[in-house]
């Protein structure tokens, strides 16, 4: 069964809205990687968790947490020294950057509109974690291009 996706902010408006869209595309993810992604969010409700996701051959295979230099629960930010050296992180270990990853602690696991602001890897999925009370799906992912939004079907691998 197909689901169904948010798809761009209406510009001109001042208010955000959303039109669906229909979910065309996969991101491929290991099964352990999910499961680390819900342990990081639960283990400190009281900031959004945050940091890159990397594999090969189009499958996201390992986390690169990072510090949320914002401390905050409804923003993330990652220094700019930090990020370099995970990108670092990742060429070194014969990796792709897949992926962005952050929480929503007290939310749903939907892009907010700073979310989609701030998606400045157009190329990469976008996966955000929900650690509350047993959402119907506790992780989602995103493409983000261009202040547009596909949901992405999420494929354990």
């Amino acid at each position: 069964m197909k689901r169904r996706g948010i798809l761009a902010n209406f510009r001109g408006s001042s208010e955000r809205r959303y039109r669906l869209a229909r979910m065309r595309d996969v991101v491929r993810v290991h099964a352990g990687v999910l499961e680390r992604l819900l342990e990081e969010a639960r283990r400190n409700r009281s900031e959004e968790c945050c940091g890159l996701l990397a594999g090969k051959e189009k499958v996201i295979s390992e986390i690169l947490p990072a510090r949320n230099q914002l401390g905050s629960a409804t923003a993330y930010e990652i220094a700019p020294e930090e990020l370099f050296g995970l990108f670092k992180q990742i060429r070194a270990a014969g990796l792709e950057h897949l992926g962005i990853y952050h929480s929503h602690p007290l939310g749903d696991n939907a892009p907010s509109p700073t979310d989609i602001e701030r998606a400045f890897y157009p190329d990469v999925a976008y996966l955000i974690v929900a650690p509350g009370a047993e959402p119907v799906r506790a992780v989602r992912a995103f493409r983000i291009r261009r202040g547009l939004v596909e949901e992405l079907q999420i494929q354990p691998v």
